[in-house]
């Protein structure tokens, strides 16, 4: 396995995971951080991690995508992954899948219900329309940046293009669908301390951005902090929950498994 992908014991681990989850054993916590409401990052990590991410304060969005640190051809496919599990929406139990048919990350725990996976990203083009032009000498903001552009910064970092940015999910946001195709924003649905933990299926590289969800109706560019603690959980079980979930999380989970026999 490349070295970069190995998980070894923490040394100067930030203990804001003590906040943020308070629950893991400190002997498997691999690193913590808080990602400030509209700033961005990204991560190569082993399958076998699992993300704890916490909304710091009400209306959090986290936009995430994935994509196979072996092969970076293989990514996150919404259509896919929507079609193949029946559903407009994911909550605990469901699996990201790649555009192969295998299981890149899974929901292992989750206190919404709800995560968003078809409102797309906030461009810097609407974002300027509905918030305007912030400079940072007027406005002294940390980070006023897009989802679309923060991501595009991040998979840049690994070679990846314009080109290369698929649909993400939007975590800790509920957008609904009405019976004319209609999609309509929920904005009270997450609340400080909710949290979601995606289990890593294969190794992967994991970019997010915590701008606005593009359907976010506040006027105010104010973003919430999300934060995030990675932590060894062991990769999925025979008896696992999402295993189970529905035949073809398990079939998709399983298509990982044979990429990992050696």
């Amino acid at each position: 396995m490349n070295p970069l992908l190995t998980p070894t014991a923490a040394v100067d681990i930030d203990t804001r995971w003590q906040q943020i989850a308070p629950d893991l054993p400190a002997e498997k916590v691999l690193f913590s951080d808080v990602i400030p409401g509209g700033c961005h990052w990204s991560w190569m990590l082993p399958r076998g991690t699992t993300l704890r991410l916490v909304a710091q304060d009400a209306g959090a969005n986290l936009s995430v995508v994935l994509y196979n640190a072996r092969q970076k051809l293989e990514r996150y496919n919404m259509p896919d992954s929507l079609k193949a599990q029946h559903t407009a929406h994911y909550s605990r139990g469901h699996v990201l899948m790649s555009d192969m048919g295998c299981a890149m990350a899974s929901i292992t725990a989750d206190s919404l219900g709800w995560h968003d996976p078809l409102g797309l990203l906030l461009d810097a083009p609407r974002m300027r329309a509905k918030y305007g032009e912030h400079g940072y000498q007027q406005y002294r903001n940390g980070m006023y940046r897009s989802g679309r552009d923060g991501l595009l910064i991040e998979i840049g970092k690994y070679g990846l293009t314009r080109r290369d940015l698929v649909a993400p999910v939007n975590f800790f946001s509920k957008v609904s669908v009405d019976a004319e195709g209609r999609f309509a924003y929920h904005p009270h649905h997450a609340r400080a301390g909710d949290h979601v933990d995606l289990r890593l299926d294969m190794d992967v590289i994991v970019a997010v951005s915590a701008a606005p969800h593009p359907l976010d109706p506040r006027q105010d560019y104010a973003p919430a902090a999300v934060g995030l603690t990675a932590w060894r959980s062991g990769p999925a079980r025979q008896d696992d929950f999402c295993r189970g979930f529905r035949p073809e999380c398990a079939r998709a989970l399983h298509n990982t498994d044979m990429q990992y026999l050696a």
